[in-house]
């Protein structure tokens, strides 16, 4: 899914804003981000930046965009519907994911809708806390679009300062994506541990 979703973008240029944000909407939305393994496709994508196949402010408009609207979306539902949202998956099935939230929010107060941003378990839960907890509309939209600007570039840089790197070094082409492949697997796998072993409540 990865491979397919950035060939695609590659070779449609057109395409790579709405598709980072749908990408960055699903990793924000609570009720998707699960499902989504939109931050390698994002490391991975940043690496068309460099030759110019890419543009990067379509890229990182549509990565903050989509975060923007996936977090407000989770905080609206958290303030309408409270904690009804446990009997909906995948909170119905995993209620440590809430719980989690829950101690991060209380723990890090308003910072954590900023905070949370950067780290994948807690990015999609922490907006909605937010609104379960009636946070300050005000206070949660500084530190979603403040968080959201700065999380986008810092996803699309990696793939791009590795190319750039890499033909500093006049490193051969398919060693360039090999290295930009292996970064984003190893964000995935990341990923994938830390949901899979429960290693940030570990911490």
């Amino acid at each position: 899914m990865v491979h397919d979703i950035v060939d695609f973008i590659g070779r449609h240029a057109n395409w790579a804003g709405p598709v980072m944000f749908a990408l960055a909407f699903g990793e924000s939305f609570a009720f998707l981000s699960l499902l989504f393994p939109g931050t390698a496709i994002m490391v991975a994508a940043g690496a068309f930046i460099p030759n110019g196949t890419l543009s990067f402010w379509p890229l990182v408009i549509g990565c903050a965009a989509g975060a923007i609207a996936g977090d407000s979306i989770s905080f609206w539902l958290g303030r309408r519907y409270g904690f009804l949202v446990t009997r909906v998956w995948p909170f119905s099935r995993n209620p440590e994911l809430l719980a989690r939230g829950f101690a991060f929010f209380e723990r890090h107060g308003g910072k954590s809708v900023f905070i949370g941003r950067f780290f994948g378990p807690l990015r999609a839960v922490i907006p909605l806390v937010a609104g379960i907890a009636k946070m300050s509309p005000r206070r949660f939209w500084i530190a979603n679009v403040t968080s959201a600007v700065v999380w986008a570039p810092a996803l699309l840089l990696p793939g791009a300062l590795t190319i750039w790197a890499a033909r500093t070094f006049q490193a051969e082409e398919e060693w360039q994506w090999a290295i930009v492949a292996a970064i984003a697997a190893l964000v995935a796998a990341a990923i994938w541990a830390v949901r899979k072993y429960n290693l940030f409540g570990r911490s």
